[in-house]
């Protein structure tokens, strides 16, 4: 009986394919699982107790020294808020009064007197009204030489020769970029209401809006060019009609944001048909504060060029890491568990922070120094701890799996995600320019796509002129309608400044 005896090479190469087909199992096996949690799971990246409870046998599984334990406090439910009527809305008042015959006492007979009243309220609420403005211009003539005729002016619109008032600009702004209603859904809305409009027509309309406020969308990125500390995101939007290209590809919405403690926060829109590092370029010209990003190079080199001190962002790095743990077998523990209970610590004396200087209504500058004082004392001990684990890590999981991945983030991303605690100033994460852009997602969702490159550019206007309204506590109807009002007749840069939220508050609410 003769029997093949195969060469130690040959046997050699057999098993190097056999552990390639392993890993590629293993990475198909992870992608499967990261997809079916992003189609099922939760969105939330908080870690539960119990989660934070099995560090130690994560520390078993990844033979390294334990880190300090983190106190994590019970979880408890917090009390919803209770419906109620504001004191401020107009009231109208229904009597209920009792039939003349049981105004009489039945014991005597005796008229029944007035004893008080009992009171409740209920809400109600009046469907939107469609009133016609009429501009009236008076005339007046000599009556001697019946030559001098004078005509009264109105008042610039903000668009001229249309019928939309500013209110309905506003209505219509707010409904699409608050509310996220599509402008076709609008038009249904005026139908029941016996109002024929059309989309095109709408569409225009918020073009022409778009063009009107560039104005103050220019003073806007001047004012974020001041700041201290700039966040900066992008997410994809399809446009239809884009020179030399398809329908289907994607384009890039742009967003700016001022830190939350800024004197004038503010968020700024910027649609671009590209990804390229000539936005940011174009965005930040004149800025070389500190820039809070993601890991993306695209902002490497304004960075470089204006000096532009370049943040990391721990919520990306601890994403990462959260997609590893979840590619683990239910139930086990390993070496994501040690980065982020390394980084859940981080974040706890964050809050800490935050909570003392809250609690003590610090200063802008006070609670920078406070901030920078903790970060040195209680993060950087943590931040040494979590570099010498990083680097006996680093190699023991293939770079394709999502924990190769992440130490790898966390390795390329070191320097710029431990610059946070050069300036008390500076933020953790870029969740600020993350929950800025959500707005936008979230109408995307709904509307899908814009037609045209003017439509993009006037939609980045609104948002941003929206959303920079809301942080500013204004509300974003009164607002635009203001501002729908007054810039038309806006003639200086003081007129126009006089519209910029922060300087409209108290004027509106």
């Amino acid at each position: 009986m003769n029997y093949t005896v195969r060469a130690q090479p040959e046997i050699t190469e057999l098993l190097e394919l056999l552990q390639e087909k392993d890993e590629r199992i293993q990475q198909l096996e992870a992608m499967i699982l990261q997809l079916r949690k992003q189609q099922f799971g939760t969105s939330s990246e908080k870690l539960s107790p119990d989660q934070l409870a099995l560090f130690d046998e994560a520390e078993e599984a990844a033979a390294e020294e334990e880190p300090e334990d983190i106190a994590v406090e019970g979880h408890t439910r917090k009390a919803r808020k209770r419906a109620s009527i504001p004191a401020d809305l107009p009231r109208e008042d229904i009597i209920h009064d009792l039939p003349d015959e049981q105004k009489i006492c039945p014991h005597d007979g005796t008229p029944l007197k007035p004893f008080g009243e009992e009171t409740s309220e209920q809400l109600d609420i009046i469907p939107a009204q469609i009133k016609v403005l009429r501009h009236v211009r008076l005339k007046y003539v000599c009556p001697c030489c019946e030559q001098h005729l004078v005509t009264a002016s109105k008042p610039k619109q903000p668009i001229e020769k249309s019928f939309a008032a500013p209110g309905l600009l506003a209505y219509i702004s707010v409904s699409k970029y608050v509310d996220a209603l599509p402008l076709y859904r609008q038009v249904e809305i005026f139908r029941r209401i016996g109002i024929e409009m059309d989309r095109t027509t709408l569409a225009n309309w918020m073009i022409q809006c778009g063009n009107l406020i560039q104005p103050l969308i220019n003073r806007l990125l001047e004012t974020l060019h001041q700041e201290k500390v700039l966040h900066m995101d992008e997410t994809i939007v399809q446009v239809l009609k884009e020179p030399d290209k398809t329908p289907q590809s994607q384009s890039y919405m742009w967003v700016i944001s001022s830190q939350k403690a800024s004197a004038s926060p503010a968020v700024l829109f910027h649609y671009a048909p590209g990804r390229g590092g000539d936005v940011p370029r174009e965005l930040l010209h004149d800025f070389n504060g500190a820039l809070m990003t993601d890991g993306y190079e695209g902002y490497h080199g304004v960075c470089v060029e204006n000096g532009i001190t370049r943040l990391g962002c721990w919520a990306h790095a601890r994403r990462k890491f959260i997609e590893a743990k979840d590619n683990q077998l239910k139930g086990k523990t390993g070496m994501a568990d040690v980065a982020l209970s390394h980084i859940q610590k981080l974040y706890r004396i964050e809050q800490e922070a935050n909570e003392h200087i809250n609690a003590h209504h610090l200063p802008s500058e006070e609670a920078a120094s406070w901030r920078y004082r903790q970060r040195q004392e209680l993060a950087l001990p943590t931040i040494i701890k979590l570099r010498e684990w990083l680097d006996k890590s680093l190699g023991k999981s293939p770079k394709q799996h999502a924990l190769g991945k992440a130490l790898a983030y966390l390795d390329n991303q070191w320097q710029r995600l431990v610059r946070y605690l050069d300036d008390g100033h500076y933020p953790i994460d870029n969740n600020r320019a993350e929950n800025s852009i959500r707005p936008f997602v979230v109408g995307r969702k709904n509307w899908l796509f814009s037609s045209s490159q003017k439509g993009a550019t006037a939609s980045a206007n609104l948002y941003s002129l929206i959303e920079t309204a809301k942080l500013n506590g204004l509300e974003p109807y009164a607002y635009l309608k203001k501002v729908f009002t007054d810039l038309p007749n806006a003639e200086t840069l003081e007129q126009v400044d006089a519209l910029l939220p922060w300087n409209v508050k108290g004027v509106i609410g």
